[in-house]
């Protein structure tokens, strides 16, 4: 079965059109930044625009960087507070006249590589942590999710969230090395060890590319591992969930 997948992120909006029984991309990835101040309307309309560029007439699946629950932003992460209260499957399928289904996308991530990816088979505690704009996160116990689980958004020192501190937007925003970042995103990771004392932690998001350059950071007592996905699993998971 094909579906659309939409993963919608700080920075940009990405689409394909999934095979959900194998996670194979059937399309090429398309982007489409996210329109500044990234308030409802706006992003609404950049999600009739990837529909329209993949010329879409069936069920869109849909990974949004929120907590989501029933279809509803019960947060506003690092998009627009005029986003708390918003019906997002309601609002997208008004403009697209689609039926759209929308889970959290660290957890639609996680859905994609423990069904067919880095986690499939893994039982006892699954970590995904997305790494982006914020610090993303998936919790499935036996397979089983445990959504809007938000690790990012915990308080660190003087910081209001930790994903201020040692997400891969602060480490553009402040200008430091891999190495320097590294030892930030290590405490991180420290933080979730104590706090799920998970079996495997799964590295996604668009710095899954580039993990080589800061592995060190990774050693923490469990393993850690990159997505097989990288950061397309967000647009697979997302077209999954339209099939759950």
């Amino acid at each position: 079965m094909e579906v659309l997948g939409i993963d919608i992120g700080g920075t940009g909006i990405k689409g394909a059109i999934v095979n959900v029984e194998s996670g194979e991309l059937i399309t090429e990835r398309y982007r489409i930044p996210t329109p500044t101040g990234a308030k409802p309307a706006d992003v609404a309309n950049e999600v009739a625009a990837m529909v329209k560029h993949f010329n879409w007439k069936g069920v869109v699946g849909c990974g949004f960087p929120t907590i989501i629950s029933n279809g509803k932003a019960k947060s506003f992460g690092n998009i627009d507070p005029s986003w708390v209260g918003v019906q997002v499957d309601e609002l997208f399928s008004e403009r697209t006249g689609l039926e759209f289904y929308i889970a959290n996308d660290a957890d639609a991530a996680g859905l994609a590589e423990i069904k067919l990816g880095a986690g499939k088979d893994v039982s006892g505690v699954v970590i995904l942590i997305t790494i982006g704009s914020g610090l993303g996160s998936g919790v499935f116990v036996d397979g089983k999710l445990v959504p809007n689980v938000e690790l990012g958004i915990v308080g660190y020192k003087e910081y209001e969230r930790f994903e201020f501190y040692a997400s891969d937007a602060a480490r553009k925003r402040e200008g430091i090395s891999y190495k320097i970042w590294g030892k930030r995103f290590k405490k991180f990771l420290d933080f979730v060890v104590r706090t799920f004392s998970p079996d495997l932690i799964i590295i996604g998001g668009g710095a899954s590319k580039k993990i080589d350059k800061f592995k060190e950071a990774l050693e923490v007592g469990t393993p850690v591992i990159p997505a097989k996905y990288k950061n397309n699993a967000g647009i697979i998971g997302a077209a999954m969930i339209a099939v759950q």
